[in-house]
């Protein structure tokens, strides 16, 4: 008898779930339906939700307690307050507090006598003016924020700077002068072929923007045009201090969309998903009314402009989680379940989506496409560096004389992006640490800095391109609180599907609070993290603590590597 290979492994909840048509995504949208507005716990609520279309309670109770929008109680007013780096680093975290005082509860409780509810969240995409909350779906942002949530203050939020450093950007076209999207799509569908569109992301070197840096063109080509080939767009923007990715579905939604299509036509997909995070609402309404605007010109449908090519694109709404950006970890949501991290093989590329081949391209990548096809791969691959190539957006934090989103292309050096762009620190403040690429993509001392922005450049000195958001941290706040809210972040955001993340970070977080140095406690642990951990969520979190402890010198003493 054949051993049985990670392919061939029997998934009890999806089998379930092809027998009841396959209600995944109606079943998490069901479940925030019965959750907003209730302060009970998930207990009361999922099973019935479970039970409408066909589940059992466990499959309900899972993402309930799992996903932090779910698992959080909501009463009528509900206010999510941002707990992310940047934020923090903007009034050294101290919001947090002002926030409980002045609204009277704290994190993932509900007032009674006040009907409101409160939720930490890492991250609203408001990095350039924190601290942030979200009141409802009304952003709130700025010095005065408690102010505006107790209504003594207009609600602010402005909106994100954006500046091109390019000289003819591939991304910001249409942000910045309103350069109309859906101008390629209708001649490639029409006439072109899909080889051509594959061969010319090939040439142009494109890597996905999300984190990893794989070459797309290889990701698309490993579906190999299969059946039932889905493409996701996964606008989960988790890395706190970037919103490049809300930016452009905020700004310009059909320029993501036209990058999705194209991306489904080079792969041979009928069906193409954008997920976007539930903590951009405003970017949610407007993918949205971009896709009906899509169907209603002919871009989308069963017969795309008079032609044999059927496509059809669906809108997902996140339900808080940073590991449910990750591309097997999102496909568990897709399908209604916890957001975990799989086991890999089998990879998404031949397993992905109800066991479909599936791509998964985060937003920034596919926005890039339409550029790609439209000049040509090897006009893009001119761009950057020859190893690394094109623009990246790169978002700098409210902490900087000039923060805002801007297109560079790879290989600029940090230290130019940090004082010529960005224009240094506010009120010329001495930089103390820059963070890279989100909480655990690393930490640059203020003296080392010159680096090209660049995956090779960056790893090289114990950091990760990422997202490219670039957090500053002043002399106002403590390094042991920076490796304090590190570790908090790692705690509460690991999914748990393993060992040594789940426990590891909690361990690390209890030493991180401590009052002595962890010495070979610490060793041993980051070993465990690096070596055992099932995903990269787990294995970055040693690489971005020792960077922290380089950067900041004997201040963090028995944290380096």
């Amino acid at each position: 008898m054949a051993p049985v290979g990670p392919a061939d492994r029997f998934d009890a909840f999806r089998a379930l779930a092809d027998r009841r048509g396959r209600p995944g995504d109606r079943l998490i949208e069901s479940l925030a339906e019965a959750r907003a507005g209730t302060p009970d716990s998930p207990a009361s609520w999922a099973p019935t939700v479970a039970a409408q279309v066909g589940l059992p309670a466990a499959a309900a109770l899972g993402p309930a307690s799992y996903y932090a929008d779910l698992a959080a109680p909501h009463s009528r007013r509900h206010v999510r307050v941002c707990a992310a780096t940047a934020c923090f680093a903007a009034q050294a975290g101290r919001h947090l507090a002002d926030v409980e005082d002045a609204l009277g509860i704290i994190p993932a409780t509900a007032s009674p006598e006040s009907d409101v509810s409160m939720q930490a969240v890492r991250c609203l995409g408001y990095c350039y003016a924190g601290p942030a909350a979200l009141d409802g779906d009304t952003p709130c942002t700025g010095p005065t924020l408690i102010g505006q949530l107790t209504g003594r203050e207009p609600p602010q939020a402005p909106d994100i700077p954006v500046t091109d450093d390019t000289g003819d950007p591939v991304l910001l076209g249409g942000v910045l002068s309103g350069e109309p999207a859906w101008q390629v799509w209708p001649a490639t569908v029409t006439t072109g072929t899909r080889d051509e569109v594959l061969s010319e992301v090939a040439a142009s070197g494109l890597r996905g923007r999300g984190g990893a840096g794989f070459r797309v063109a290889a990701k698309w080509e490993a579906v190999g045009r299969a059946p039932g080939t889905v493409v996701v767009a996964n606008g989960d923007e988790g890395d706190p201090g970037s919103y490049a990715d809300r930016l452009l579905m905020e700004a310009d939604p059909a320029r993501v969309l036209e990058g999705v299509a194209l991306a489904c036509f080079a792969c041979g997909a009928r069906q193409g998903v954008v997920l976007v995070r539930s903590e951009y609402p405003a970017a949610l309404a407007r993918i949205r009314e971009a896709v009906g605007h899509a169907y209603a010109d002919g871009h989308l449908g069963p017969s795309v402009h008079g032609t044999a090519t059927a496509l059809d694109i669906r809108v997902v709404e996140g339900a808080g989680s940073y590991v449910a950006g990750e591309e097997t970890a999102l496909i568990a949501g897709l399908e209604g379940g916890r957001g975990c991290a799989r086991p890999r093989p089998p990879y998404p590329t031949e397993h992905g989506l109800w066991d479909a081949p599936t791509v998964v391209n985060n937003v920034e990548t596919l926005a890039a496409v339409p550029w790609i096809v439209r000049r040509g791969g090897e006009a893009y691959a001119r761009r950057g560096t020859p190893t690394e190539t094109g623009t990246k957006l790169v978002c700098l934090s409210e902490r900087f004389a000039r923060p805002g989103c801007y297109e560079v292309e790879l290989g600029t050096p940090v230290r130019r992006i940090v004082t010529e762009l960005g224009g240094g620190l506010k009120d010329g403040a001495a930089p103390a640490a820059l963070q890279v690429g989100g909480p655990l993509g690393g930490f640059l001392a203020a003296d080392a800095l010159d680096v090209p922005l660049t995956e090779a450049g960056l790893s090289a000195r114990g950091a990760a391109l990422g997202h490219a958001g670039l957090v500053a941290f002043d002399e106002r706040v403590a390094p042991e609180d920076v490796l304090r809210h590190v570790w908090e972040f790692a705690s509460a955001e690991s999914c748990g599907a393993c060992s040594p993340c789940r426990v590891g970070s909690r361990r690390g977080l209890e030493m991180a609070s401590a009052a002595t140095s962890p010495g070979q406690e610490w060793e041993r642990l980051s070993r465990v993290l690096t070596n055992a951990s099932l995903c990269a969520f787990g294995r970055r979190i040693p690489p971005a603590v020792h960077s922290l402890a380089r950067a900041y010198g004997d201040r963090l003493a028995g944290w380096g590597p």
